[in-house]
């Protein structure tokens, strides 16, 4: 029989093309579900379940939380990234992580076949095709949803037909949570100028009283929460627990996506947008301008191009050894306060911040030069501005 490895949730999707790659194409089908941080154990078992009553011939559930972190979300903290300034890349970047995963196990049971639920409408079958066409280019990708246009109604009577009960009642809102936030589509977020009700979203405001933390950062990530050392995975999952609860990082991202047309989602992030706006205030005070200037560009195309699926290209690997090295001197807690829906960056303490004291306190004093020097300074500073104006001045005469 020929093999196939089924990327595989138990959504309705992929439930269709367990059954139809069985039934109707006679392959022996390998179903992966790659968790990266939105799972509970009993959504896991229950997903194992599904899937061998389904027939498949082997289940694998593939914990990438780590994994995730280690290769994507720390470059977005790094970076600071917030594509169109406002989404911290949750689904985007999780679908590639999960894309490389499962071309990894491909390659591990040596199968000739690689399937996915994916539409044509969205992101996500261009971000699966793209992990699959770079690192298992011999491997075909097999796409029954995409290929046959398939209609929900359409898969649920495949289905039924086939005796596989399937719950016909589609849920308002459809949910997609991970470790880097949890994504919210609903029929407001396929119009341009309705909010998301309270309802639709996955956690209830239940904290109302302010609470200050602390999170620690060395180098660039964060080892940290209130003076508790714990791994970067750690701060993330207990930042958000914390600060999701107050209604925290929910927002709806406009943006471009990689098929051409404008798209609309609605996102609940605290922690990711927490560590980033925390990290960035400890680079303004711990790096030099034109670090943060170089920053600011390259970390925008590094966000970009993860977006669009490219992880694999190696000039990624460059712009993280860059992201990287400017993180060497990013040391040192950020005081933050937490409020129903906001958040209050407090300020920083770190050995590395460039406001120490013993240099002068801006606007007030200064200890590193004299007022001559500044004039001097300011006089051939201004040399070339002012030359053209000499120029042109007499020019128009």
């Amino acid at each position: 029989m020929k093999k196939v490895v089924l990327a595989f949730s138990g959504g309705l999707d992929t439930t269709y093309c367990c059954l139809y790659l069985s039934r109707e194409l006679g392959m022996e089908i390998h179903s992966v579900l790659v968790n990266t941080g939105g799972f509970s154990e009993e959504e896991l078992a229950e997903t194992e379940k599904r899937a061998y009553a389904l027939g498949v011939k082997s289940h694998i559930t593939i914990d990438e939380t780590e994994n995730f972190y280690r290769d994507n979300i720390k470059y977005l903290i790094y970076g600071n990234i917030l594509k169109n300034g406002t989404y911290p890349l949750s689904v985007s970047a999780e679908r590639v992580c999960q894309a490389t995963a499962i071309a990894n196990y491909v390659k591990k049971i040596g199968a000739g076949y690689v399937a996915h639920g994916s539409t044509g409408a969205g992101n996500d079958q261009v971000r699966f095709d793209m992990v699959f066409n770079t690192l298992i280019p011999d491997v075909e990708i097999i796409t029954p949803i995409r290929d046959q246009t398939l209609s929900r109604e359409e898969e649920i009577s495949y289905l039924h037909k086939h005796g596989v009960e399937y719950n016909a009642e589609k849920a308002v809102y459809s949910i997609n949570k991970g470790i880097w936030g949890t994504s919210v589509g609903g029929a407001e977020t396929l119009t341009s100028h309705q909010y998301l009700p309270e309802e639709a979203w996955p956690t209830p405001i239940t904290s109302t009283e302010p609470q200050k933390i602390n999170i620690e950062f060395k180098k660039g990530e964060p080892i940290a929460l209130n003076d508790k050392k714990m791994s970067p995975v750690e701060v993330i999952q207990q930042l958000q627990e914390i600060a999701q609860p107050y209604g925290i990082g929910r927002d709806i991202h406009v943006g471009d996506t990689i098929i051409g047309i404008k798209g609309r989602v609605g996102f609940e992030a605290a922690a990711p947008i927490i560590l980033i706006k925390a990290h960035h205030l400890l680079e303004k005070h711990t790096l030099t301008k034109w670090q943060l200037s170089w920053k600011d560009q390259l970390a925008s195309f590094y966000g970009n191009y993860l977006h669009e699926g490219q992880l694999h290209d190696p000039i990624m690997r460059d712009m993280e050894a860059f992201l990287s090295s400017t993180q060497a001197t990013v040391n040192g807690k950020v005081f933050v306060e937490l409020h129903p829906y906001r958040f209050v960056i407090l300020g920083i303490e770190s050995p590395n911040d460039l406001m120490a004291s013993r240099f002068g306190a801006y606007g007030e004093l200064n200890k590193a030069w004299s007022g001559d020097d500044v004039k001097g300074f300011s006089k051939i500073f201004a040399n070339q501005t002012n030359i053209w104006h000499k120029v042109n001045k007499s020019n128009e005469k």
